[in-house]
């Protein structure tokens, strides 16, 4: 019942304390009878925790359960699609030996590109620069 008239203040709680000071934390924790509730601020989702111990121990309510199921569904199914599409594609290919010459010709013409461009850089920084006087 205290869960309930907790959730029930939370919603009346109006709009603008909120933006006048915004929560300093994210979870609100008030004492009940059977243990205590945690108040996510930012979701909503509330959590019923138990003292065990001298520590606090919080377990997920049912439909906060299914929802963390059904991600974790969600993500297995995508790890087997992405592990299928992998093992369709042999992981260690060598390249052949067309590719690799092909691959080669591509880098030796930006190398001798890149030189010539090098080149026309340091022939102009030398002919800005005095001529010693070799008389």
């Amino acid at each position: 019942m205290k869960v309930l008239a907790l959730f029930t203040m939370t919603l009346i709680i109006p709009a603008a304390s909120y933006a006048q000071a915004p929560p300093e934390n994210r979870f609100q924790l008030e004492r009940t009878e059977s243990g205590v509730v945690r108040l996510d601020t930012k979701t909503g989702a509330m959590t019923l925790c138990r003292e065990e111990n001298g520590t606090l121990t919080c377990r997920m309510q049912p439909d906060e359960r299914a929802a963390y199921e059904e991600e974790l569904d969600r993500l297995e199914k995508r790890v087997t699609s992405l592990e299928e599409r992998l093992s369709q594609t042999p992981p260690n290919a060598l390249p052949t030996d067309e590719e690799v010459d092909k691959s080669l010709s591509i880098m030796e013409k930006f190398m001798r590109r890149f030189m010539a461009i090098v080149g026309e850089f340091i022939d102009e920084r030398e002919a800005d620069k005095p001529q010693p006087n070799r008389t």
